[in-house]
């Protein structure tokens, strides 16, 4: 299950962050309304926690722009306001839940899994392209009877292309969101686990493959067999 926060108080924004991770949530987190906008038009997220008060563009015509191509993606508004007028606001826009800052842990979370259920036509601890499946609690590819477990940066890369299978993640996005902003990872890196998936892929039968595009980055393909 993939998460986006839109949140400019950093703290907070990453404080959010780490409780839906605990939970076994794939968590995005940007700090301003405009790169809100730009990741949730990826419409690869089971849900968005936006926050209304944001610089470049506020939460209110994010939610607005969003819901103008159609997208249904469930939206929780996160605000400190706790006026009426604004709530309706968010709701008349198409928000589907709200949550008043400062809020409880427990709270969000319910509120989450509520909004989530809603859309959720994979299991939360599954993600599935063609014949494979990705099982996010033990950090198994399965297809069919057979099963590989993936270590760690072999997991996250393979969660990334499973979340947006036809849509070409670049190898700045791997090593931003594997490695850290400030890593010396180098692009090699990434060939090597993307060699080592190809290669479990093969060894449980699969016919998904990990396609390049060149200079670009890496998506996924499925043919029947």
């Amino acid at each position: 299950m993939r998460i986006l926060i839109v949140e400019d108080e950093k703290q907070l924004a990453d404080a959010t962050a780490a409780i839906l991770k605990k939970e076994q949530y794939f968590v995005d987190v940007v700090y301003d309304g405009q790169d809100g906008l730009d990741y949730a038009l990826s419409d690869i997220y089971d849900l968005v926690l936006l926050d209304i008060m944001l610089p470049k563009i506020n939460g209110i015509d994010v939610l607005k722009q969003v819901r103008a191509h159609g997208l249904s993606v469930p939206v929780m508004l996160l605000t400190a306001r706790t006026e009426v007028g604004d709530k309706i606001r968010g709701l008349d826009a198409g928000a589907d839940d709200y949550l008043t800052k400062p809020f409880n842990k427990g709270e969000l979370l319910a509120r989450v899994r509520a909004l989530t259920r809603r859309k959720g036509d994979i299991p939360p601890n599954e993600l599935a392209f063609g014949d494979v499946k990705l099982n996010q609690s033990t950090y198994e590819l399965i297809c069919g009877e057979e099963a590989v477990k993936l270590g760690g940066k072999e997991f996250k890369i393979m969660q990334m292309l499973m979340y947006a299978p036809k849509n070409i993640i670049s190898k700045d996005e791997f090593i931003e969101k594997i490695w850290g902003y400030d890593t010396e990872a180098e692009y090699n890196s990434i060939e090597v686990y993307i060699s080592f998936l190809r290669k479990k892929l093969g060894v449980i039968g699969s016919t998904v493959k990990i396609k390049a595009s060149r200079g670009i980055g890496y998506y996924l393909e499925y043919t029947e067999a």
